[in-house]
């Protein structure tokens, strides 16, 4: 199995820190994004999107980070994905939250300071507290986002949060929201996701 992956990317980090978490044997492919290697006709081949990460599991090519854990919590690693109608659906109720807010709030701000996006600051940081306020709520009286053990949901929301302060979102008055992703970095085989010097100071 192969992934294929940036350092800096947070929606690759979701596939590796999965990955990592659960034990899977995996080489990790860096891509170039700097050098232009993901618009390249090889990589074009795995994903004609020019998006990384890319999952290729013995000739089983598949894209999209959410895409990516829900197949590996299905073949590898079944714990993390429940198999009930209600329970799978709260799974995909906040991996659909990762691919929404997420990816136009947190996510946003940080391509904004990282990788020069153009994006408008307030509107994206704006964006960035409002679903970091919903997830702080609903993670009261709660260990868990959507189950009571970790699931692909927890996964694919840590990444942009844990580094929303890149993004110069000021993330540590959610309470809620520092002690669950403590929890998750507490997980055994926890993968951290590479920081920049970029954005507000990490003070939790």
């Amino acid at each position: 199995m192969k992934l294929y992956s940036f350092p800096l990317s947070g929606h690759s980090h979701r596939a590796r820190l999965f990955i990592a978490l659960t034990g899977i044997d995996a080489d990790i492919v860096d891509v170039d994004l700097v050098g232009g290697e993901h618009k390249q006709p090889a990589f074009l081949a795995l994903n004609p999107f020019g998006q990384v990460p890319v999952l290729d599991d013995n000739g089983l090519i598949l894209a999209d980070s959410n895409a990516i854990l829900v197949y590996l919590a299905k073949t590898r690693a079944p714990d993390w994905l429940p198999d009930d109608a209600a329970g799978a659906a709260a799974v995909q109720r906040w991996l659909s939250v990762a691919a929404g807010e997420i990816a136009y709030g947190p996510a946003a701000a940080r391509l904004v300071t990282v990788f020069g996006a153009p994006f408008d600051t307030k509107e994206v940081i704006a964006r960035a507290h409002s679903i970091l306020a919903l997830i702080d709520a609903e993670l009261a009286g709660k260990t868990w986002i959507a189950a009571d053990r970790p699931t692909i949901a927890d996964v694919a929301l840590y990444s942009y949060i844990a580094r929303s302060p890149e993004g110069n979102v000021d993330r540590f008055g959610y309470g809620n929201v520092t002690a669950w992703l403590k929890r998750v970095e507490a997980l055994p085989r926890f993968h951290p996701f590479e920081k920049t010097a970029i954005g507000i100071a990490d003070a939790a």
